[in-house]
């Protein structure tokens, strides 16, 4: 199954029903936004790829952190009073 475009009368139809909407005088500059929004989309895509590759493999500081446990001079939370409570 070639999908959408691998037939050529439909890349033939689509570009015949752009060019009678937006002209002739329209179409270059119709196709310089396109590959400007393509090259945007490509960009941003393999940045977040980027970011997930690095967030993906373990940091030597964050493994440090993990391992040590809490700080020592962090106490525990005991005495967490809900706003809602009324004992008055």
């Amino acid at each position: 199954m070639p999908g959408l475009f691998g037939h050529w009368y439909i890349l033939v139809l689509i570009l015949v029903i752009v060019l009678i909407v937006y002209g002739p005088g329209k179409l270059p500059e119709v196709g310089g936004a396109i590959g400007k929004a393509m090259r945007e989309f490509r960009k941003t895509s393999s940045d977040i790829q980027e970011e997930f590759k690095k967030s993906a493999t373990p940091d030597s500081s964050t493994e440090q952190h993990a391992t040590s446990g809490p700080a020592p001079d962090v106490k525990p939370a005991t005495d967490v009073k809900s706003p809602t409570d009324s004992k008055a």
